[in-house]
């Protein structure tokens, strides 16, 4: 106040306000007379205080009043110029500040009274003015009167006067604000006691506010009152308001003054009791109203939505969140609330601009909707208000292209949309707007399906610059612009996205530097606070996780309404400005999700760009699914869903190129525009830039770039690079010149963003290679089963990834590789393929030649890895991959063979990895690499490899395709077996070296040093993988490969042999040659018998190799000769090495599958092997052998076949002289032997051998059919030639189980037949009895056993049982020819014909048994001659069993295959029992011959009375020489056996009996003619028969009552017989009538007529007490059946009736005394 307080001021002041009094008094001095005095009277006062104070202003402000007081009375004399003047001087007191409270009270009230008379209202309110803005003198009641006095000149007629008081009420209202803040800065420092408030009992209770706090808030609650249409409390008086008017102020205050409120409890409870409310309440009609439903049915007819309230509402409202929303929490989520509400579509248009323009001036505070989300979305019970507001905005932008817009614009749904009032038009509409041609739409627009929006420009970036929250002065809502509202929105949207990305990209940053983070969490920002590892967790700050929680939640909330939103702004866009816009916000929200780690809602927004870089509609499976994931959680926004709405096809842009899609089916041709090349650009862009968070969504970007790149016709070039490449796919591909200067740009981005992979992260960098994997997968699929051209583009990108990343390629290595090895190298594709392994190879090159760091020499870790995908390529088959992969392995060799070092084994392993069926020349190829490492290679290379080239080369020999290759690699392996001997001490000192370091490595990690053939030393193992490898190629399926892989590998195990260790010789003897002899066991058993035409070409194949089988019997035969060969040559090397005994046992072990083999020359070539090392069983004695060991005499003829192992042409001729000497010794002149129990444990070995081979090789098959193999007769003669030489050695111990084992070997040896084609060959004709070599030999071993057992000791001659059992057996064969299994054999010789049946259908044929069984026959005879009465041939019963088995033929008889059979069976059976019966009798008390007797009662019987009929062919004389053997046998009983009946069992004597009964009244067969029949009827038999039974019967020598009663039991028998025959003959003649009977019968009666009368002769002869009265009443009982006879018509049987009925006279007796002459 310095101005008016200068002493001048003071001077002036003081002048005027005399001048002032001076001059009213002058007016008032004629009407106003008191006036005119006061006025007098006030100029003294003014004097004298002038004059007495020093402080002249303060005096003044004392005495104000009075002072004041005429200009008061001035006023009140309501003249105009008086009143004028008045003022005036008044204000000019004010402006000095001379006026005290209770003047100003006076001054107020005096311009009350002016007011209400109307007079000087400017000059009124500029006083007031004035009086309140100078001082704060005016208080309470005063300063509530100077306000109401305002508002009422407000509401005056006249219009300047409400505008000037309206501003006045503005102003006065701000200042008592002022003073508010004012009086705060004054008591700032002063703490106060906080009263405590009562409640809010009585509102104006204000009592703890200072004054100017008290007035303001008085103030603020009446214009609180006001607004809401009820009486103010304190500015009384007043007479209207307006409501317009009142939330004008209220708005003001409020924003201008938000500390006040802040500060104040008081105030805050204003804003919270007071205007909350009140605003909810005036929104209410804008909620209910409904634009349209003016006909709705409810009483109450609707309040309209008032624009200028509804406006103002708005204002409040944003002032209210803006400044107090800490305050209003509650409140202003009603408010925001119903924000969104006003954007619905059915609210009139300038509601919904204004909302959206409200919305606008929130959307430019970030930190602002930071607090919302804050307080709202994450807290658990509360409306989701930011979600809502972004979804609000999208929604309301998706109405605006689906509702045709109603209110004032209507919009025509074509293109060119005018609104009523034409305040815009369109390009073609408005000639001021510049068309260009065609109808292309100039003006800025978005446009979708059918509707057209112009983009308008309506705010500066970042301010939200409203025009209709403006308009304060419009009471009719104003016409909206058609796209203003759009517009804004847009605005909203972009202005929403560039707050919060930079807000949280700002926070973020200061959190990474800020944070003492570990160095991962800094290079992962897009890990979000779930993914964070503890770790780093323990490191941040509470703080910053609160805030990142905040930062991801406002994110979450939003990105799905804003990408709805943008996506479809994105597609209805036109305006390439407005697109880059709209990418831009894309991408950034992208980035930001990236960042954050919100993987869903990142990989959204780049599925938008991706979809808009792609044609409309595109197939690409990625982002479908990606899209589908999202609408399925359709986002609610008060009941409306927001869906992504999908492109619309017809956007009217230009189109820039027309391609082929990627796709499985071709399918026409797609287009590009502009547009989509902007997107492209964008997502490269992003890619480029934020490649660290894109993580997963690599795939994405990726799979978009690859369709576009094709779409576009780039190719790739060397290096992964793409390039435009000509239209491979024809003419599809069509590109405008505008994309033409834009591919270079696109193709060199895109190599930046791979060149760019360099400064990724590890992590990152493993995203993005992943995606390329899964986009290359992708594309396999695509390829597959066509050969389209494929995309090559994630194959391309991987190899530039890998380029570029070569100094960090072991981390990228292995997925890399990987992908490239396991799928698209092996793809069907051959496009495919061939960039596949192009990429590969090209990687393993570049990688071997980066210069690394430290170098390659020195991280053989790194070679080898860089190595490995090479060989892992061998495990694909394609021939094409295989070719580049052996070309690399070429150029590797030649550019760097001498430093691979230790990548040896991976390059070897490639060559070795070809297999045959790679077609030729691959295997070429990979047999020259072998070639060159072989002739230049081999000193460089480390020679723990040599080991892995003797197996490759082994594998090329095993190679099928090229007979040449195989032969040449075994010459290679000859060749690498000669370079170990030459450099053989070189070579074992290394490999010794090399063995400790592994063995201590091996023992550190407490694990067994496992390398093959363990533990020979690792010389010997190197020689012994050579051997094994030739030993695998012995086993070859070509004949031509086996015979030189043998010949070679016995060679070198000739030749060099001499360098294995002794010990080493265990191994070659058991892992390589009997290993090999399994082998070729294994495959001949299991060789192919097909025929085989021809052996390739022309060359004609002898009968005997015309099958594999026989290739492979060949192969078995050298095998197993050359084993043996080298077990002979070698013995004095393998004796002593302890385990020669399983070595023998597993030779003889093949000796004897070979001879079992179905193969005759392998098996017959086996034996002789047999043979062969059975007589070199003894080995030499120490003090023989050589100086030297000598080397294999490989002139040794091999036992089958002609071959020599020199066809090699290498000649080894040295003699070896023990093999010699062993050679000398024949099986009886066997060198002393050095250790008598080995030695007979190998003879033992060998008769177990032996025993297997013939009890496998007799054993007859269980099924047969035409295949069966039966053995050759040579092969089983063979066999049992080699029993008697055998025997000799083992005899000491040879046991009964093991006679046992020879006889059933003997019997199945002989029991073998013959194949009928080789039959002519071996068997004689019928007719001469010869046998064959096989039946000699069987029976010269048993003769040898024989023998042996004669001169043996007695426990030997227990086995003279077994022997006869045996050789019985074969005297069965005569009858019985044995059965070969089940096979069927024809017998060669039948009694019916004896001619041979050459071709008979069966195809074996039996041997001709007879001769053999009669010799066997012979020889037993003559052996129990001989030894009838040994103790064990006594108590084995051989004698029943002789009889048993003669009993066969004997009861056969002229049934047996050769009639000589029976007959030797006879004489035999005679001589036999002539010299057993007295054995026989001689032990009878000891019951061993017990079971004997019915044995020879059964054979008697069965010989006797033989089933068989004599062929009709018998002469007379020959059945008469035949009845003549039966008599002698009759005889031998009668001589033999009846004599001695007590030493014999009764039943055997009944047996007897019976038989001789049946003998004497024997009928014969019917078969005879009349002529022969006395002689055919045996007569001479039936009569001696007769006699014996008869001379038994009777005689007088009964020395037991038994025999006694076998006597009458036989008479008993004879008689009941001939009763039968009678009763049976009266029957017959009876029924027949005239008819004779048959002869026979007739025949049959007459000899029992004849026995009849012989008997009763006899009984008559006969002592009478020897005869019971039983048999006599039997003889008499046949008195009247004979009677019955007489009547029969027959003469011959009528004189036989005469004789017998003779002699019945005797018994003619008177009957009574009977009985005397019975006795008499």
């Amino acid at each position: 106040m310095s101005g008016t307080s200068s002493p001048e001021a003071v001077k002036k002041l003081l002048e005027n306000m005399q001048g002032d009094l001076r001059g009213l008094s002058l007016e008032c001095r004629k009407k106003f007379p008191p006036v005119k005095e006061a006025a007098e009277s006030g100029i003294i006062k003014v004097k004298t205080i002038a004059a007495r104070n020093t402080d002249i202003l303060a005096a003044l402000k004392e005495n104000s009043s009075e002072v004041v007081q005429p200009f008061l009375m001035g006023c009140g004399t309501k003249e105009p110029k008086i009143t004028q003047l008045c003022l005036a001087a008044i204000q000019r007191l004010m402006s000095h500040e001379v006026v005290s409270e209770a003047a100003a009270g006076n001054i107020i009230n005096m311009l009350w009274q002016l007011m209400e008379n109307s007079l000087e209202e400017l000059k009124l309110l500029q006083t007031v003015l004035v009086l309140l803005t100078t001082n704060t003198v005016v208080h309470d009641e005063a300063l509530s009167k100077a306000i109401v006095l305002c508002f009422r000149l407000h509401f005056t007629k006249d219009n300047i006067t409400n505008n000037t008081a309206a501003a006045t009420v503005r102003q006065v209202v701000t200042v008592v604000f002022e003073r508010v803040v004012a009086e705060d800065e004054r008591y700032k420092d002063i703490i106060e006691q906080p009263v405590a408030v009562q409640g809010n009992s009585n509102r104006r209770s204000v009592s703890t506010l200072k004054p100017c706090a008290k007035d303001a808030y008085m103030l603020f609650q009446d214009l609180c009152q006001l607004v809401n249409a009820d009486a103010p409390y304190w500015l009384v008086g007043m007479t209207e308001m307006t409501r317009t008017f009142g939330l004008e102020l209220l708005e003001s205050v409020l924003n201008d003054f938000p500390q006040v409120f802040l500060q104040h409890q008081e105030f805050s409870f204003l804003l919270k009791e007071r205007v909350c409310p009140l605003v909810i309440k005036l929104f209410s009609p804008n909620i209910k109203f409904r634009q349209g439903s003016s006909t709705s049915s409810s009483p109450a007819p609707v309040e309209k939505p008032y624009f200028p309230i509804c406006m103002r509402l708005l204002r409040v409202v944003s002032v209210l969140i803006k400044q107090f929303y800490s305050l209003l929490v509650t409140e202003c989520e009603i408010f925001l609330s119903l924000l969104v509400k006003f954007l619905d579509a059915d609210k009139p248009q300038w509601l919904r601009a204004v909302a959206v323009e409200s919305i606008h001036r929130l959307c430019v505070q970030p930190q602002l909707l930071r607090s919302f989300c804050q307080s709202y979305d994450m807290k658990q019970h509360s409306t989701k208000v930011f979600r809502d507001i972004v979804n609000a905005l999208g929604s309301f932008i998706q109405s605006l292209f689906l509702v045709p817009s109603t209110g004032n614009t209507s919009v025509t749904p074509n293109q060119t949309g005018s609104n009523a009032s034409g305040s815009t038009g369109s390009a073609q509409t408005n000639p001021g707007v510049l068309g260009m041609g065609g109808g292309a739409t100039v003006l800025p627009a978005f446009e979708y399906r059918g509707t057209w929006i112009p983009i308008l420009n309506v705010t500066v970036q970042g301010s939200a610059k409203a025009t209709y929250l403006e308009m304060l002065d419009k009471v009719e809502p104003p016409t909206i612009p058609e796209g203003y509202a759009m517009s804004v929105a847009f605005h909203c949207l972009l202005d929403l996205v560039r707050g919060i990305t930079t807000m949280i990209e700002g926070e973020l940053g200061e959190a990474e530097t800020g944070s003492q983070s570990t160095a991962e969490t800094t290079s992962l920002p897009a890990q979000s606070s779930e993914h964070q590892d503890l770790q780093s967790l323990s490191d941040q700050s509470d703080k910053e996780l609160v805030s990142r929680a905040v930062w991801e939640e406002m994110v979450n909330a939003c990105w799905c309404g804003l990408l709805a939103a943008l996506s479809l702004l994105l597609d209805a866009s036109t305006d390439e400005a407005a697109t880059e816009n709209i990418l831009k916000a894309e991408l950034t929200m992208a980035a930001l999700c990236g960042r954050l780690g919100l993987v869903t809602s990142r990989d959204a927004f780049i599925t938008a760009i991706c979809k808009g870089s792609l044609p409309p509609h595109y197939a690409l499976t990625v982002l479908n699914s990606t899209t589908a994931a999202l609408s399925s959680k359709s986002y609610s926004i008060q009941g409306q869903n927001v869906q992504m709405i999908s492109p619309s096809s017809e956007s009217h842009q230009q189109v820039v190129a027309v391609g082929q899609p990627l796709a499985l089916q071709p399918q026409g041709t797609v287009m590009l525009t502009s547009k989509n090349i902007q997107c492209m650009r964008t997502l490269l862009n992003l890619a480029h830039c934020h490649g660290a968070v894109l993580g997963t969504s690599w795939q994405l970007v990726l799979a978009t770039l690859q369709h576009l790149v094709w779409i576009l016709g780039l190719k790739p070039g060397v290096g992964g690079a793409l390039k435009p490449g000509r239209a491979v796919e024809g003419p599809s591909t069509v590109l405008t010149t505008a994309v033409m200067t834009d591919l270079p740009v696109i193709s060199s981005i895109l190599s930046r963003l791979f060149e760019s992979s360099q400064y990724l992260d590890d992590v990152s960098l493993h995203h993005l290679i992943n995606a390329l994997c899964s986009l290359s997968l992708e594309a396999m699929d695509m390829a597959y089963g066509n050969n389209k051209e494929p995309s090559l583009f994630a194959v391309a990108k991987l190899l530039e990834t890998g380029l570029v990343n070569m100094h960090r390629i072991e981390i990228l290595w292995r997925p890399l590789t990987g992908h490239l090895l396991e799928k698209v190298c092996q793809h069907p594709n051959s496009r495919m393929r061939e960039w596949g392994a192009e990429a590969l190879t090209s990687l393993i090159k570049a990688g071997l030649t980066f210069s690394h760091d430290p170098p390659l020499s020195q991280n053989q870790r790194l070679q080898l890895l860089l190595l490995n995908p090479l060989k892992e390529l061998s495990n694909i088959s394609h021939p094409d991959i295989r070719i580049k992969q052996l070309e690399c392995v070429l150029q590797i060799l030649q550019s760097q063979g001498d430093s691979l070092g230790p990548g040896w084994p991976l390059v070897l392993g490639v060559m070795g990895a070809i297999r045959s069926d790679q077609g030729e020349s691959l295997i070429r190829t990979a047999f020259q690499c072998l070639q060159l490492v072989v002739t230049d290679f081999l000193p460089t290379m480390p020679c723990t490899c040599l080991q892995i080239v003797v197996e490759v080369a082994g594998s090329f020999g095993l190679h099928n395709q090229e007979l040449n290759i195989s032969l040449t690699s075994i010459g290679l392996l000859w060749n690498i077996s000669d370079y170990f001997f030459q450099r053989g001490e070189i070579i074992e000192k290394e490999l010794n070296k090399e063995e400790a370091v592994l063995q201590k490595q091996a023992e550190e990690k407490g694990v067994v040093l496992n390398r093959p053939f363990h533990p020979a030393p690792p010389f010997d193992c190197l020689w012994l993988c050579l051997y094994a490898k030739l030993g695998e190629l012995c086993v070859d399926p070509r004949p031509a490969v086996r015979k030189s892989a043998g010949q070679t590998l016995f060679s070198t195990i000739g030749a060099h042999g001499t360098l294995l260790q002794h010990s080493t010789w265990h191994t070659v003897i058991w892992k390589v040659l009997f290993h090999l002899l399994d082998r070729v066991r294994e495959s001949s058993t299991t060789a192919d018998k097909e025929k085989i035409e021809s052996g390739g070409g022309n060359i004609l194949i002898h009968h005997s190799r015309d099958t594999a089988e026989k290739q492979w019997a060949e192969t078995w035969v050298l095998t197993l000769a050359g084993v043996a060969r080298i077990f002979n040559t070698r013995r004095y090397l393998l004796q002593p090495l302890g385990d020669f005994s399983q070595a023998w046992d597993v030779l003889l072990d093949h000796i004897q599958s070979a001879a079992l083999s179905k193969n005759n020359e392998v098996s017959l070539a086996a034996l002789k092997s047999f043979q062969e090392i059975l007589q070199i069983v003894s080995p030499a004695r120490d003090s023989e052998k050589p100086d030297t060991p000598p080397a294999i005499n490989v002139s040794v003829p091999v036992v089958v076949g002609a071959t020599t192992a020199t066809s090699l042409g290498r000649s080894f001729m040295r003699t070896d002289s023990i093999g010699e000497r062993m050679g000398r010794y024949s099986g009886a002149e066997l060198p002393a032997v050095t250790d008598e129990i080995e030695d007979l444990n190998l003879w033992w070995a060998a008769w177990n051998s032996w025993y297997r081979i013939g009890s496998e090789s007799t054993k007859p098959p269980i099924t047969c059919d035409k295949l069966t193999f039966i053995p050759s007769q040579p092969f089983l003669t063979a066999l049992i030639q080699i029993f008697p030489a055998l025997y000799q050695h083992i005899k000491t111990g040879f046991s009964m189980d093991d006679l046992q084992k020879l006889g059933i070997i003997l019997h199945g040896a002989v029991s073998v037949p013959i194949s009928s084609d080789a039959s002519p060959f071996i068997l004689p004709s019928y007719t001469e009895a010869v046998l064959t070599s096989l039946q000699e030999a069987v029976l010269t071993a048993l003769d040898v056993l024989q023998k042996a057992i004669c001169v043996g000791s007695e426990n030997m001659q227990i086995m003279y049982p077994a022997i006869f059992d045996q050789l019985l057996a074969f005297v069965e064969f005569s009858c019985k020819p044995p059965q070969y299994g089940q096979l069927e054999t024809k017998h060669i010789a039948n009694a019916k014909y004896n001619q041979i049946q050459l071709f008979a259908p069966a195809e074996w044929v039996a041997l001709n048994y007879v001769p053999f069984a009669e010799r066997s026959l012979e020889v037993v005879v003559d052996l129990y001659q001989k030894t009838a009465c040994h103790k064990a041939v006594v108590n084995e019963k051989v004698l029943q069993n002789i009889i048993k088995t003669l009993r066969i033929p004997l009861s056969l008889k002229y049934s047996c295959p050769s009639e000589s059979t029976w007959k030797l069976a006879v004489s035999s059976l005679l001589k036999v029992l002539s010299i057993g019966l007295p054995v026989a009798r001689q032990h009878a008390s000891s019951g061993k011959f017990d079971s004997m007797w019915p044995e020879l009662a059964n054979t008697f019987e069965d010989f006797l009375f033989t089933k068989s009929a004599p062929p009709d062919n018998l002469s007379i004389q020959e059945f008469q020489k035949n009845e003549s053997i039966d008599v002698e046998v009759v005889q031998l009983i009668s001589t033999e056996i009846l004599p001695y009946a007590n030493f014999i069992p009764k039943e055997f004597v009944g047996q007897i009996m019976t038989m001789l009964n049946k003998g004497s009244i024997h009928s014969q067969s019917s078969s005879f003619t009349e002529a022969e029949i006395d002689i055919r009827l045996r007569e001479e038999f039936s009569k001696v028969c007769f006699e014996t039974l008869l001379q038994f019967s009777f005689s007088n020598k009964v020395t037991t009552p038994q025999e006694g009663y076998i006597s009458r039991m036989a008479l008993s028998v004879l008689l009941k017989r001939s009763q039968d025959v009678l009763h049976r003959y009266i029957e017959d003649e009876r029924l027949s009538g005239k008819c004779p009977l048959p002869r026979q019968q007739v025949t049959e009666i007459i000899f029992v007529l004849k026995a009849v009368s012989t008997l009763i002769d006899s009984l008559k002869k006969t002592q009478p007490e020897n005869v019971d009265a039983n048999t006599w009443a039997q003889v008499i009982a046949l008195y009247p059946t004979l009677v019955e006879c007489i009547t029969c018509s027959s003469s011959e049987v009528c004189s036989a009736l005469k004789e017998a009925l003779v002699p019945f006279k005797d018994f003619m007796h008177p009957p009574a005394s009977k009985v005397q002459n019975g006795e008499s």
